[in-house]
């Protein structure tokens, strides 16, 4: 004998909402919780990325907070950037290359102190000239920018 199993109305809405309710949904192409605060995070993030990959260092500049300090993850002083040795490093490394292609894959978003910060990975790729050829070289690593909130936008602290 062939039995049938009747659900409830009731049951039947409430594996619904258990299967559909509670989905957190992501910023596409992302590892970000779509929510407006982090859409505006990335957002300012992808103009730095595209101010990068359009070589223009007067608005990679202009992103950068008068406070910017990146100590290159080493506990020595000598690769330490501020605001004007960063000015300095992208004249030095935007006068050698031809082309850049640079892609983030942004993991997270959050709050910490009065920072906001950027957890992604990265990779660049750039042509360069050498004794007279175009070369390519590519790298991908991990990295966090540190961004502060001012004016209803950001400004980057750390890890350009």
């Amino acid at each position: 004998m062939k039995r049938t199993v009747v659900f409830p109305l009731a049951m039947v809405g409430l594996i619904s909402i258990g299967l559909f309710g509670c989905h957190t949904r992501y910023i596409p192409n992302t590892s970000v919780e779509a929510t407006d605060f982090n859409r505006s995070v990335i957002a300012f993030c992808e103009r730095y990325r595209h101010a990068v990959e359009e070589m223009n260092m007067g608005l990679v500049l202009a992103l950068a907070s008068p406070q910017y300090f990146d100590n290159n993850g080493t506990p020595l002083g000598d690769d330490d950037i501020d605001k004007t040795g960063l000015e300095d490093f992208l004249h030095g490394q935007f006068s050698h290359v031809k082309a850049i292609r640079y892609e983030f894959k942004y993991r997270d978003v959050y709050k910490e102190n009065m920072k906001v910060c950027v957890d992604y990975t990265y990779t660049i790729s750039f042509q360069f000239e050498l004794d007279g050829d175009l070369k390519w070289s590519n790298k991908t690593a991990d990295n966090r920018l540190e961004l502060e909130a001012v004016d209803g936008g950001f400004l980057i602290l750390s890890g350009m």
